[in-house]
C-alpha cells in the first residue's frame, strides 16, 4: 500500500466545511478545516481524485517543506537544501507562486525571486545549466505560502484553478465561479431529489453545476490537463482508470430548468450545458421570473439575482420585490435559495429566511438565505409534521459574531494585499508591519495551538489566459466512456475536444 502523504485543498471564505465534507466522503484521511483551506492525507490515487472528483476545491497543494524563516536569506538556504533533481531535469519549466502574510515579509514577490534563484542556484552548481522559468505554462508549478514566519513550500498538483471546469464556451458579464455555485448547491443540501430551478441563470453556471451533482459526474471531466500529469511520478495508468471509472455516476430522474431574461445568456447557457452534454437533463428559456409558473411537484430554486455592483440593474430594488411576490404566489410548497450582496435587496424580498449564510462572491460579502414557501399559515404548516428550521440551522443563526469574523478576516486579507501591490520590490525592508496584530488568523477560535497540517492560505489567484493543451502521443488512452448514454455529444473524451 503506497504511504499516504500531506495535502492541502484551498477553496473560497464560507466553503470549508463543504469542502471537508466532500474530502471525507470521497475517503481522505486526519481531515482539517482552516481558512480558505481544508488539509488532509492520502496517496497518490487520493491526490488524482480531489483533483478531479472535488467540486469546491481550488486547487490541491501537496507540501514538501515545513520550515521557518525569518529573512529572505533564510527562505532562499532551506529552499536550496531540498535536492530538485526529484522533482525538475533541466528540461523542464517552473513557475512560483506565493501567499505572504508576516511580519517580515512584505512583497509575495520578493519571496518568489528568492525561491527561484535558489532553486536555479542548486542547478547550476551541480550541472552548470539551469532549467527555464515560465509563467504560463510550467512543467512544475511551486507555491510558496508564508504566515508570520511559518513557511510551506508545495508543488501545485493542480495547475489552473479547478474552478475551470472546461464546459464553458462562452460566459456574460460577471458570471459565477463554478466553484462558488458547487458550493451553494452542495450546502443547499439537494441531491437531485425534485425538479431544479434558476429563474436568473445567466451563463448557466449553477445549472449545469446541479446538473453534476445530480448525476454524480466528477467535476475534472472536461478538463485537458493537470500540472500533476507532468510529473516524474505520474501514474499514467492509475489516473486513466480514475478518468474512466463511471462507476459512481447515478440516474437524475427528475428536471433541471433555467431561464433568463437576455436572450444572449440564454444562448451562452444553452451552449454551455450542451458543451457539458447535459440537454437531457438542462432545459434553458428565455423568459422573465415574474412570468414564472407554479411548479406541478416539489422542487427546488437557486438562484443568484444582480446586486447592481458589477451589472448595472434598472430599478433594483423592485427586482428583489418582484422575486419575493413571485415566489409567494408560484412558488408555494417549494424551497428557494438567494444570493445576494444588499440588505436592502434582501429587505424588498419580504420573506423571513430560515437560514443566512455568509458567502464571498470575489470581493463582495454576500449571504446565501434560504426561504421555506409553503401554503396557508405557519400553525398549519407545523401541524403537517414541517419543520421551519433544523437543529443545525438554528445553531448556525445563533452564531452572532459568524459575519463580523468573515468581515473582518476578508478585511485584514485585503490591507495587506493593497501593501503588497502598492511598494516597489526594490524597495524591500524587514520591518514591522502596522497590521502585525491583525496577522493572528483566528486565535480567538482557534483554542489548539496550530501544527504543520493546519494552515491558512489564501484564494485562488485566478491567473488567465493560460493555454490549454491537448496531450496527444500519452501513453494512456482517454475512451469516451459516455458511448452507450443519452448524452450530447458536445465533448469527446478520447481527444479531448469540443
Amino acid at each position: 500500500m503506497e504511504q499516504e502523504f500531506e495535502l492541502i485543498a484551498k477553496t473560497f471564505m464560507g466553503l470549508e466545511p463543504v469542502l471537508a465534507q466532500e474530502l471525507t466522503q470521497l475517503g481522505a484521511n486526519n481531515v482539517e478545516i482552516g481558512r480558505r483551506m481544508v488539509s488532509f492525507t492520502g496517496d497518490k490515487e487520493m491526490m488524482y481524485r480531489a483533483n478531479f472528483q472535488l467540486h469546491t476545491a481550488i486547487r490541491i497543494l501537496k507540501p514538501i517543506k515545513h520550515f521557518k524563516a525569518q529573512s529572505a536569506d533564510d527562505v532562499y538556504n532551506e529552499v536550496k537544501k531540498i535536492d530538485w533533481s526529484k522533482y525538475l531535469d533541466l528540461k523542464d519549466s517552473f513557475a512560483v507562486d506565493s501567499v505572504v502574510f508576516s511580519d517580515e515579509f512584505r512583497h509575495s514577490k520578493f519571496v518568489a525571486y528568492k525561491v527561484k534563484d535558489a532553486i536555479v542556484d542548486q542547478f547550476r552548481e551541480k550541472t552548470g545549466s539551469r532549467p527555464n522559468i515560465s509563467v504560463s505554462n510550467p512543467d512544475i508549478r511551486l507555491n510558496m505560502h508564508i504566515a508570520e514566519d511559518r513557511c510551506t513550500l508545495s508543488l501545485d498538483s493542480s495547475g489552473e484553478s479547478l474552478h475551470r471546469r472546461g464546459y464553458r464556451q462562452e460566459s456574460v458579464e460577471a458570471p459565477l465561479n463554478e466553484v462558488l455555485a458547487a458550493g451553494m448547491i452542495l450546502m443547499s443540501g439537494w441531491k437531485g431529489d425534485t425538479d431544479f430551478y434558476d429563474p436568473m441563470c445567466g451563463s448557466g453556471t449553477i445549472v449545469v453545476e446541479a446538473a453534476l451533482i445530480a448525476r454524480n459526474m466528477a467535476p475534472g471531466l472536461f478538463r485537458k490537463e493537470f500540472a500533476f500529469e507532468k510529473w516524474k511520478d505520474f501514474d499514467a495508468d492509475l489516473f486513466s482508470s480514475i478518468y474512466d471509472d463511471d462507476s459512481q455516476e447515478r440516474e437524475f430522474t427528475h428536471h433541471i430548468y433555467g431561464s433568463d431574461v437576455d436572450m444572449k445568456a440564454v444562448n451562452t447557457a444553452i451552449m454551455n450545458v450542451k458543451a457539458a452534454g447535459l440537454s437531457k437533463d438542462v432545459t434553458i428559456t428565455c423568459a422573465d421570473f415574474k412570468d414564472f409558473k407554479q411548479p406541478e411537484g416539489k422542487a427546488f430554486m437557486i438562484t443568484n439575482p444582480p446586486y447592481g455592483e458589477r451589472i448595472s440593474t434598472p430599478n433594483l430594488l423592485g427586482t428583489y420585490k418582484m422575486i419575493g411576490e413571485t415566489l409567494k404566489r408560484n412558488f408555494k410548497n417549494g424551497e428557494a435559495w438567494v444570493l445576494s450582496y444588499r440588505k436592502e435587496c434582501f429587505d424588498e424580498i419580504g420573506l423571513k429566511p430560515s437560514q443566512k449564510i455568509p458567502l464571498y462572491n470575489g470581493s463582495l460579502e454576500c449571504e446565501f438565505r434560504k426561504y421555506l414557501m409553503f401554503e396557508g399559515g405557519f400553525r398549519e404548516f407545523r401541524s403537517e409534521g414541517n419543520i421551519l428550521k433544523t437543529e443545525e440551522e438554528k445553531k448556525q443563526m445563533a452564531e452572532k459574531h459568524r459575519f463580523k469574523e468573515h468581515r473582518e478576516f476578508k478585511k485584514r486579507l485585503d490591507e495587506l494585499e493593497h501593501l503588497d501591490e502598492e511598494e516597489d520590490i526594490r524597495s524591500f525592508k524587514f520591518r514591522k508591519s502596522p497590521y502585525a496584530d491583525a496577522l493572528n488568523f483566528g486565535k480567538k477560535a482557534d483554542k489548539k495551538p496550530r501544527t504543520k497540517t493546519r494552515r491558512d492560505f489564501d484564494d485562488d489567484d485566478n491567473r488567465r489566459g493560460r493555454k490549454n493543451y491537448d496531450k496527444g502521443g500519452k501513453k494512456y488512452d482517454r475512451g469516451d466512456r459516455r458511448g452507450g448514454k443519452n448524452f450530447d455529444r458536445g465533448y469527446d473524451r478520447k481527444t479531448k475536444k469540443f
